[in-house]
C-alpha cells in the first residue's frame, strides 16, 4: 500500500513534522538509556553493561544519523533508511550479545 502526499516544493508535510518529532524523542530517550547504561558500566565494570551501552548507543546513533542524512544533508530517503536499519541491526545484535556475556 502506497500513500501519496501532496507537498509544495520545499514545504514540509505534517507527516514530515511528525517523523522529525518522533526522531527527536527517540534520540533523547536513547541518549538517556545509553547514558544510564554507561554510568552503570563505570560503577560495576561489567562487560555485559559495556556491551549494552554500545548496543543502545548504536541504535540511537542510527536514528540520529538517518535524520541528519535525510533532513540536513538531503541524501535520498532510501539511503537514510538503509543506514538507520543497518545501525539498528548492529545495535540489537550487540544488545543480544550483552545478555549472554558473563
Amino acid at each position: 500500500m502506497t500513500v501519496a502526499l501532496a507537498q509544495s516544493a520545499g514545504e514540509p508535510t505534517s507527516v514530515t513534522t511528525l517523523v522529525v518529532a518522533l526522531k527527536t524523542v527517540t534520540l533523547v530517550l536513547g541518549g538517556l538509556i545509553t547514558f544510564f547504561a554507561l554510568k552503570a558500566y563505570r560503577r560495576t565494570h561489567s562487560p555485559a553493561l559495556r556491551a549494552l551501552t554500545i548496543g543502545f548507543g548504536a541504535v540511537t546513533l542510527g536514528s540520529m544519523v538517518a535524520g541528519v542524512l535525510d533532513r540536513l544533508l538531503l541524501t535520498s530517503t532510501e539511503f537514510a533508511l538503509v543506514t538507520e536499519s543497518a545501525l539498528t541491526a548492529v545495535g540489537f545484535a550487540v544488545i543480544l550479545y550483552s545478555l549472554y556475556v558473563d
